[in-house]
């Protein structure tokens, strides 16, 4: 009796990728729109000094401290889940720290402030550790609470930052605010002292642009770093699955308060640099509004995702400054003190109907708006289906 079972043909074998040749190969990424539109995008910041005046040069600079005050709650808020109202609160100490660390002892409206007169550059770096210090200090706290709780409890800070900033007239100056010393490194200050540069003068606001976009890229490549690694992986565990994280091992509260101290730095940092463009520090600036501001450039640029805070402090930080720029040309839209809108009202108009419609129809943020797909492996063939036994029914 002959056998008239076929036997199925052995499948492939699976070769591995040929190095260099698959989709995510470094020659692919090198060739990439997105590589070409970043080298571009690259060189074009580096030659704005010199083509913009110092009116947009400030603009440019405001949305670089907003970015990096935006990756640093973009971490706390979008990547851990943790609600911080308080924001504002450590962009003051960072620039309030900056002034007393480097300023000099003086009298000024009427105030007789302190300052430590430390270097300047040395003095950048003590008061960003200040912020994180005083995130330390409320770290216990953030990292026992959660939600709606923990952003009641940073909205305490707003109201006790500006208590002390109205009133420590010795450290602040009161309502009046004092200067901020011109940052120096290595005998390089960054001041209004005429530098040409290929025939073009260089003030405080061009050379701080290089400071600023040095500033902006290690924070933004740390916060990659730190989002990609394992810290990462832990903080959107605590964020989408907090009971389940700590039954795995993740240090839970550890993990909050460490994330809360790093956003305090990242806010102490673009306190500093915001200083230093205001060139005076306002009480009044650091107040509720600004901390809503910063919630509304992580949820339009994107939660989790530093690209997004980056775009996301763009858009909040730029619209007033070009309302204010073109109020002449825009319907409803008038200089302050003139009637009609002021350009800072009708940009948080603007940029709250922004919050509303991402969240109603770009739940990922302007960030996410094509939600990336898993690239196909082509050096692993498919696998041949076996063919069915000639002697057993259909």
């Amino acid at each position: 009796m002959s056998d008239t079972t076929a036997e199925a043909p052995a499948a492939p074998a699976v070769t591995a990728p040929v190095r260099g040749g698959g989709p995510d190969s470094l020659t692919d990424r090198l060739r990439s729109p997105r590589t070409y539109a970043v080298l571009i995008g690259s060189l074009l910041l580096l030659v704005l000094p010199f083509y913009l005046d110092r009116f947009w040069l400030q603009a440019g600079l405001f949305a670089m401290a907003a970015a990096i005050g935006a990756i640093g709650l973009n971490m706390l808020t979008g990547a851990t889940g943790q609600l911080s109202m308080g924001h504002a609160f450590f962009l003051a100490v960072g620039a309030y720290g900056y002034c007393v660390l480097a300023g000099e002892s003086s009298t000024e409206s009427g105030h007789t402030l302190t300052g430590l007169g430390l270097p300047t550059w040395l003095a950048a770096i003590l008061a960003v550790l200040l912020a994180g210090a005083a995130g330390g200090i409320f770290s216990p706290i953030a990292g026992r609470l959660r939600g709606a709780y923990l952003g009641i409890a940073t909205l305490a800070l707003i109201f006790i930052g500006q208590h002390v900033l109205f009133n420590a007239g010795s450290l602040t100056g009161g309502y009046n605010g004092r200067a901020v010393p011109p940052l120096s490194v290595f005998g390089f200050t960054f001041d209004d002292s005429e530098l040409v540069v290929a025939a073009v003068p260089f003030g405080s606001s061009e050379k701080l642009w290089y400071a600023g976009l040095l500033a902006l890229l290690l924070s933004a490549l740390f916060a990659r770093g730190v989002l990609r690694g394992r810290p990462g992986r832990a903080m959107n565990a605590i964020r989408d699955h907090r009971i389940a994280a700590g039954v795995m091992g993740v240090p839970v509260a550890r993990y909050r308060a460490g994330v809360f101290v790093l956003s305090s730095m990242y806010a102490g940092l673009a306190g500093v640099l915001l200083a230093l463009v205001f060139q005076r520090t306002v009480p009044e600036y650091f107040g509720m509004i600004l901390s809503l501001e910063y919630l509304a450039m992580i949820v339009i640029g994107g939660l989790g995702s530093v690209a997004g805070a980056v775009i996301g402090a763009a858009f909040v930080s730029l619209l007033p400054q070009v309302f204010t720029h073109y109020s002449d040309s825009l319907p409803l839209v008038s200089a302050p003190g003139t009637g009609g809108l002021a350009p800072g009202e009708a940009s948080r108009y603007l940029y709250g109907a922004a919050v509303v419609a991402v969240v109603l129809f770009l739940p990922g943020g302007l960030a996410r708006t094509k939600k990336p797909q898993a690239p196909k492996n082509p050096a692993v063939p498919k696998q041949p289906a076996a063919p069915k036994n000639p002697g057993e029914k259909s």
